[in-house]
């Protein structure tokens, strides 16, 4: 059995954090046919996860999301290969999301002060 254990901190605070969590949760049902119940909790939220061959768990706080999982002997031979799938995706929904160019009054995407 090989085993997973990813963790990446961030600086969201738990109510965004959850978001993310749950969102996540609903990629891995959709993606890879995962069922997921979503606990929340205080101070943690807990995502437990779980198909054929894989069983785990998300632990989401205000400034960490801590994810184990179990990886039967079959699914285990593509250990590599599903831990860099779950870096991805996790890593996708943490990166912060890109503004558009702040517009000035004048309504053109410069920023730079314009002279008479």
């Amino acid at each position: 059995m090989a085993d997973l254990h990813i963790v990446r901190e961030h600086a969201l605070g738990l109510a965004k954090a959850r978001k993310i969590a749950f969102k996540w949760a609903e990629q891995v049902e959709a993606d890879f046919s995962m069922t997921c119940s979503y606990t929340e909790g205080k101070t943690s939220d807990e995502v437990e996860f779980s198909r054929s061959g894989v069983n785990g768990q998300l632990r989401v706080t205000k400034d960490q999301f801590e994810l184990r999982a179990q990886l039967g002997f079959l699914v285990g031979a593509f250990k590599h290969r599903i831990e860099a799938e779950i870096v991805k995706n996790l890593d996708a929904l943490l990166a912060p999301k890109a503004h558009a160019p702040a517009r000035n009054a004048t309504g053109t995407g410069s920023t730079k002060n314009k002279t008479a």
